[in-house]
């Protein structure tokens, strides 16, 4: 079975993106250990949903939004797809930036040039893809994804969290509307909408059409592993950031920021982890902008059935995020808001999914049962809630 894993750890570095990192560190640094639960719950939503879309890909041998553009008129499926590249552009947004902060931390880059340089680097592990196929992109991303672990886990060692505290972080509650906007944030970095269109490509052009049964079973069984242990990692590192900065960064002044987060860490922690923090963050920004791309293509493609060559796209989407960088927005603020962003995203992406996993007509008698289309339902109330809440509580004032 081993061999057979892959496509989930690249759909995971979607989780491990710096809109992550700000979003678990503001979090961590402001309210403490309040907001861990979030996490927690985000964490096991995103590994039954990677599993759903997965395994759409798997049984049907077509892509989400290739399904979609034939149940769409042309109208909505134009509009459609405005939200869905709209939601790429916000992934893309982070990681260029987040990357772009890595390299001022190591090196003391002007952020505009660290933009420039994570722009092409990232063109070049495209071009991984692009010529050397599935399996040598995901031998890369994998590397990336240990640099990331390490780098974002090591401080924990250092300055491990209170066992008493992380229990009662996970308790559901919130801290005013404050809160809710970073509860939010983090829902849509943990829950990545771009994740789950891109996640039904990549089983797919792994592993191609199974159209036995036993093949389909073996896949499946495959498949869910995969999905368990990738997310299983993205949602320690993910939960490590908030405790690193729950436990070293609470009430520290000028962590409002991930530069400042980084400066706090290296002076509490120590140098060493501070270069770990840096180099972990420059890991997520790179991988994590490679799989935004491939996600826009694979969004574009499928309810376009249009493509444009995927350097072309990199250097398209890459503008946004340089132009920012050159008027000088707040970095981390502009990183936390993208998160804002693909939290709105994640309905228009998990509603279709519960639609096309849950129909015989398309997934025969892998369709999803009873039990997990209710799941998925509660799943998509709760982000829609969350979301509502958000602009209620904003909107009141607080």
């Amino acid at each position: 079975m081993v061999p057979l894993l892959g496509p989930a750890f690249v759909a995971a570095i979607a989780y491990v993106d710096p809109g992550n990192v700000a979003a678990n560190l503001t979090a961590g640094a402001r309210y403490g250990y309040l907001l861990l639960w979030v996490l927690v719950a985000a964490n096991a939503m995103a590994v039954l949903v990677q599993y759903q879309s997965a395994k759409l890909g798997l049984v049907t041998g077509r892509t989400m939004p290739e399904l979609l553009r034939d149940r769409l008129r042309r109208g909505p499926r134009l509009a459609y797809w405005a939200q869905a590249e709209l939601v790429a552009a916000a992934t893309d947004l982070a990681e260029v930036i987040g990357g772009a902060i890595a390299l001022h931390l190591l090196f003391g880059l002007p952020l505009l040039w660290g933009g420039l340089i994570v722009a092409v680097v990232s063109m070049a592990l495209l071009l991984v893809q692009d010529r050397h196929g599935q399996r040598r992109f995901e031998h890369v991303i994998l590397a990336l994804l240990a640099v990331i672990t390490v780098g974002f886990v090591a401080g924990l060692f250092v300055a491990p969290p209170d066992p008493a505290e992380m229990a009662g972080g996970l308790l559901p509650r919130f801290a005013g509307t404050d809160s809710v906007v970073l509860a939010a944030g983090m829902l849509g970095a943990t829950v990545m909408p771009h994740a789950i269109y891109v996640h039904s490509a990549l089983a797919r052009d792994r592993h191609g059409h199974a159209r036995t049964s036993r093949l389909r079973r073996r896949l499946l069984s495959a498949t869910r592993w995969d999905v368990i242990i990738a997310l299983a990692v993205a949602g320690c590192v993910n939960i490590a950031m908030l405790l690193l900065a729950a436990s070293s960064l609470q009430g520290v002044s000028g962590t409002d920021s991930i530069e400042g987060a980084h400066a706090a860490v290296t002076a509490a922690l120590g140098p060493g982890i501070g270069i770990a923090f840096a180099i972990g963050l420059l890991a997520s920004g790179l991988a994590s902008t490679s799989i935004g791309c491939y996600a826009g293509a694979t969004i574009m493609a499928g309810l376009l059935h249009k493509r444009i060559p995927v350097l072309v796209r990199r250097a398209i989407t890459a503008v946004p995020a340089l132009v920012l960088l050159a008027v000088g927005v707040d970095a981390t603020w502009a990183l936390v808001v993208s998160q804002v962003v693909l939290s709105f995203g994640i309905p228009f992406a998990l509603v279709p999914l519960l639609r096309l996993t849950s129909d015989r007509s398309v997934m025969g008698s892998s369709a999803s049962g009873t039990g997990v289309r209710w799941v998925l339902a509660v799943v998509v109330v709760a982000v829609v809630a969350l979301n509502l809440a958000l602009v209620v509580l904003t909107l009141a004032g607080g």
